[in-house]
């Protein structure tokens, strides 16, 4: 009679909690082989064809594609043959140990070695671990022999085996309850799984190296922890847990030993004038703009996994075009034209070339919001703390709408008669940090939006100018992006496309 096995989605890396089903690639009805790959699933870090440990014939499927189920979700259902009992490979005899039918003899028998390999084979799993999930078969089963395969099992040959389901014959053996035909040390069965026991030679449920190598580099001994996962695995977690309480003892045990030792030094009465002497510290209250600032920092860094990239561009050329702009006289003449008012149309046409970078992501619907239109602050510094005003549609300005409109914006900044309106709703934001004579600087993003460029000063440098050095002027540009709406590639054209209008400002004429 068929026996039907249900399969989960395993844990498949440390700190993954989900995966996304990207490609079936069985149907039910199918019959797959044991680690035969199923499905094609996409984590955060990878693409990953999960292998079934069972071999049978496919009876259901659960999730669509596009679906994303947690970890220890059902995948499918095998329907696989009935397993045949370990007693039909041989005789049995109870032990001294008192184990029922199904336990293996004190003595080495070869009949007891085919047993322990045929329990294995006709168990429909493959023996196989994958991370955090031991694929040979009954949760059961696997609750006791998972160590086992995962650490070394010392045989009658005094061989290592590394994934072998059952010691050739063991000397003395309990069964695990509920599992006939599978010994385990007789010692390890008289403890609870995941208790905390006192340090042994017996293996320890520890799957990932990198636990290991943790819990290793802090002194952390594994055999003293109960691991939170699955049948009692140790997880990454517990060993930090550990390194915790083993830091918040160190520093419990330091502060007694200054305690004690303070009045060694001197009496009380002798340490309170020196202690009265020390000037206070002063607190500041951030509030106002102070504190939005704070807050809004506080949230992008802590909301936005930001990156930054930057490239050094040669101005020379853009500070001409904006000198033949000012001195144009008559009919052509008009209000001057900043740097600022320039690069922040050269922002317009990137970000028309690169839309990603003019978003934002809605966390609750787990979607990117691309906006339709541009609306780009820009930083200004006052005595009442650092604002960003935004200049609406800059998308539809030409530079002279673009610098007329920082000008009064940032009239109005310094005199604060800025409205509410006129500091929310930025897309992008452009962040002049050189007019406080620094190079660079790896900007925070403006919460929600998506990204920042920040521009140094412009100075003389010595630079290769067709094929000669040369002094020129020379500005390094940083661009923050959230990495969640782009990769690097985008935020990489992004930056290049700005330098190159830069350096080139013909190169705009194409975007007039």
């Amino acid at each position: 009679m068929a026996q039907v096995l249900e399969f989960k989605l395993p844990d498949l890396g440390e700190g993954l909690t989900e995966a996304e089903i990207v490609r079936w690639l069985v149907e039910v009805g199918d019959v797959v082989a044991i680690d035969q790959p199923v499905v094609e699933v996409e984590t955060a870090k990878a693409m990953v064809e999960v292998p079934c440990p069972y071999g049978g014939v496919v009876t259901a499927r659960f999730g669509e594609e596009g679906t994303e189920l947690p970890v220890g979700a059902p995948l499918l259902t095998v329907a696989v043959g009935a397993p045949e009992g370990p007693e039909t490979s041989g005789p049995v005899t109870p032990g001294p140990s008192g184990a029922r039918n199904g336990s293996a003899p004190s003595g080495p028998s070869s009949p007891s070695s085919s047993s322990g390999s045929s329990a294995t084979e006709s168990s429909g799993g493959s023996g196989n671990v994958l991370v955090g999930y031991g694929t040979a078969a009954p949760a059961a089963r696997r609750r006791r022999i998972r160590p086992d395969r995962l650490d070394r099992t010392p045989t009658r040959s005094g061989a290592l085996t590394v994934e072998a389901a059952v010691p050739e014959a063991p000397v003395s053996e309990a069964p695990v309850s509920g599992a006939p035909g599978v010994p385990v040390p007789a010692a390890s069965s008289t403890a609870a799984p995941g208790s905390v026991a006192p340090v042994s030679d017996g293996p320890v449920p520890v799957v990932s190296p990198l636990v290991r190598r943790l819990a290793r580099q802090h002194d952390i001994e594994l055999r003293r922890l109960t691991g939170s996962g699955p049948d009692g695995l140790i997880l990454r977690a517990d060993v930090d847990r550990a390194i915790r309480q083993a830091e918040e003892a160190e520093a419990a045990k330091t502060r007694t030993a200054r305690a004690a030792a303070a009045p060694a030094g001197a009496s009380p009465a002798a340490a309170s004038p020196a202690a009265s002497a020390a000037p206070a510290a002063e607190r500041i209250p951030l509030r106002g703009v102070r504190g939005a600032v704070a807050d809004k920092l506080s949230r992008s860094r802590t909301e936005i996994p930001d990156a930054t990239c930057w490239v050094d561009a040669d101005a020379t050329e853009l500070m001409a075009v904006r000198a033949a702009m000012n001195a144009a006289t008559g009919p052509s003449a008009g209000p001057k034209v900043s740097v600022l008012a320039l690069l922040a149309r050269i922002c317009t046409a990137a970000l028309a070339r690169f839309p990603e970078l003019n978003s934002t992501v809605d966390t609750e619907a787990r979607e990117i919001v691309r906006l339709p239109g541009v609306h780009l602050g820009f930083a200004a510094q006052t005595e009442r703390g650092l604002v960003v005003p935004v200049v609406r549609d800059a998308h539809t300005r030409n530079a002279e709408s673009i610098g007329a409109e920082i000008a009064r914006l940032t009239e109005l900044a310094r005199t604060g008669k800025l409205s509410p309106a006129q500091l929310t709703g930025g897309t992008f934001t452009l962040n002049n940090y050189g007019v406080f004579g620094v190079d660079g600087s790896t900007p925070i993003i403006n919460h929600p939006e998506a990204a920042m460029l920040g521009v140094g000063r412009i100075m003389p440098k010595p630079w290769v100018h067709q094929g000669e050095l040369a002094v020129r002027q020379v500005v390094q540009l940083s661009l923050t992006f959230d990495h969640r709406v782009c990769d690097g590639g985008t935020a990489g054209g992004f930056l290049r496309y700005v330098a190159d209008c830069v350096e080139q400002p013909a190169v705009l004429l194409r975007t007039l």
